[in-house]
């Protein structure tokens, strides 16, 4: 495992459209461990491939239940509205007001290449709707009102 470099806003990857994982080889098992790694110092809740430079769709979450793995995500099922202050490892220093579904069902491949669901509630639903934005090309500062830069207050 290693520690990738985060990519950060004005780097045009992160506004590009990640492409679908076709076949789950070792080169995305790699991914996903150094991703994992990368995130947890980072002291990150998610991380999305386009982050470190990678155009496929995978992300990870963990927002204090365990690490998730989703690799070519959709959400199949939201409802419900919520509201929350959201930062980005790839836009350091800033918050801001996101609307997000309260609640959603993601199907995705896990790393074995099993079709799985998950459903998320208030801040796992925020946090893997903000990673497969990350996969479109959408950072929260363009969905976000309210935006705070911190040690600017």
């Amino acid at each position: 495992m290693a520690i990738r470099n985060i990519r950060v806003n004005g780097d045009e990857i992160l506004r590009k459209i990640s492409k679908r994982v076709d076949v789950i080889d070792s080169r995305i098992i790699t991914l996903l461990d150094d991703m994992e790694e990368t995130m947890r110092n980072a002291e990150g809740v998610g991380l999305a491939a386009p982050q470190v430079g990678v155009l496929r769709r995978v992300v990870m979450v963990d927002v204090g239940e365990g690490l998730i793995e989703l690799i070519n995500p959709v959400i199949v099922y939201e409802s419900g509205e919520q509201f929350r202050k959201e930062g980005c490892l790839s836009v350091p220093g800033k918050f801001g007001i996101v609307k997000r579904p309260e609640e959603i069902i993601v199907r995705a491949l896990n790393r074995n290449g099993e079709t799985f669901e998950i459903k998320g509630n208030e801040l796992l639903s925020t946090a893997i709707c903000h990673e497969i934005d990350h996969l479109n090309g959408i950072l929260f500062i363009d969905k976000a009102s309210d935006i705070e830069i911190k040690g600017n207050e």
